[in-house]
């Protein structure tokens, strides 16, 4: 083979990033987003099917469950046969679910769309495989940038489907909405063969060998700073999933008409894609730990402050406002120190266990705020919870060291 033949077949061979990055960052807005908007659905799904605030909760609640459980199945499907297979999957799974959820007449079975279905379809489609995806074709010095594009994302997806689901809700009524959100779903299906390729073992210098995914779980487990993450990112999805849930009926019994619940979902999102993206940079230049113990301190204040001082509608879009900066902005710091860890082989897997920790919060703090407010009447000890976490999650990020394992320390620098 001539040396111009032979470049030509690498030249082939090579990803085409930018394509990746941007069907990646269409399929984070498009499977995010709908899951955002569901708390949306609480109220009128409440009222038509005469269930009380616990049942909806318990369904998103089993949906979070059941997407953290999935989410490593998903990563090790993904690093082992291609991510466009698995995105697909996924997708029609999820699409079908928000179908199967508008026709739920019984509690059984909205636990099995909204629950488990949509739960196995956001896992198969979501911003984590996305990032795993971007991890493989994007250098180390540029990962936590990608990874902060690839969350923002998802984050304008929230953004979007929080200003679009008032109005189809309001227009088309919600079982129509709850469909026509399962159409739009669809669109991931021609976006996923653009990602497709899998996980490849590439040694960084002589003499390195391959794990197998067995050894490289047992390894990851063996490394405190693994699991003190895996602890924190818990802390992230009781935050995340309580507010994306419960705020909009908070804001409502606060007196303040619905409006205001879809637009500070709304403009959680579009803040998140600033704090995304900032958290991304940052992450790139500076400590991630301490960045991460600076996030969860921050919504620990942001919490407190918001319960401290009068409900209007300025208070609540300067709180909807300062989470969204520290929204998923610990996404690209998490997700960049499993990177620095382990390297990307398994980096699919590897998140994919933190984000089942991430992903038992929310099933914490969805169910817990449901189950509480029936029995109580008020929201007030699940935001008081929300504060106290988020100094738990302060404290045990900080002693997390930013370095790869003893398997990958003597190795060069990429």
């Amino acid at each position: 083979m001539s040396r111009s033949s032979s470049a030509s077949s690498l030249s082939a061979a090579r990803p085409n990033v930018p394509l990746i990055i941007v069907c990646g960052c269409l399929i984070a807005l498009l499977s995010f987003g709908p899951r955002s908007a569901l708390g949306m659905f609480l109220l009128p799904m409440t009222e038509a099917r005469g269930w009380s605030r616990e049942v909806f909760a318990l369904a998103l609640a089993i949906q979070n469950l059941t997407w953290g459980a999935a989410q490593p199945f998903a990563g090790m499907l993904a690093d082992r046969y291609g991510t466009a297979r698995v995105f697909i999957a996924g997708v029609v799974i999820y699409s079908l679910g928000l179908v199967a959820m508008a026709y739920a007449e019984t509690p059984v079975w909205l636990h099995v769309s909204a629950g488990v279905m949509i739960g196995i379809g956001i896992a198969s489609s979501s911003f984590a495989l996305v990032i795993a995806a971007f991890g493989r074709v994007v250098t180390p010095e540029r990962r936590s940038m990608a990874f902060g594009i690839g969350t923002a994302s998802g984050s304008m997806g929230q953004f979007v489907f929080g200003f679009l689901a008032p109005p189809l809700i309001d227009g088309l009524g919600w079982q129509m909405a709850l469909i026509a959100m399962g159409g739009l779903m669809l669109a991931v299906v021609p976006l996923a063969f653009a990602l497709r390729g899998k996980s490849e073992y590439t040694p960084s210098h002589a003499g390195e060998k391959d794990q197998s995914l067995k050894q490289a779980v047992a390894e990851a487990f063996g490394t405190r700073g693994y699991v003190l993450l895996s602890f924190g990112f818990f802390v992230c999805g009781f935050h995340v999933a309580f507010i994306t849930v419960h705020l909009p009926p908070y804001i409502v019994d606060l007196g303040l008409a619905p409006f205001w619940g879809g637009l500070s979902i709304a403009l959680i999102g579009l803040f998140n894609i600033f704090g995304s993206l900032a958290s991304g940079y940052i992450g790139g230049r500076f400590s991630k730990p301490y960045l991460l113990s600076l996030i969860y301190l921050s919504r620990a204040a942001a919490i407190l402050i918001f319960l401290m001082v009068p409900a209007t509608p300025f208070t609540v879009m300067a709180f909807a406002a300062v989470m969204g900066l520290l929204w998923l902005s610990t996404v690209p710091p998490t997700s960049g120190l499993v990177a620095v860890m382990f390297g990307p082989r398994y980096m699919g897997t590897l998140f994919g266990f933190v984000f089942f920790s991430h992903q038992l919060g929310s099933f914490l703090g969805i169910w817990l705020g449901g189950r509480l407010y029936d029995e109580t009447g008020s929201y007030d000890t699940i935001w008081w919870l929300g504060i106290a976490l988020g100094l738990f999650a302060a404290i045990v990020h900080w002693p997390i060291r930013e370095a790869p394992v003893g398997r990958l320390a003597s190795v060069p620098a990429e």
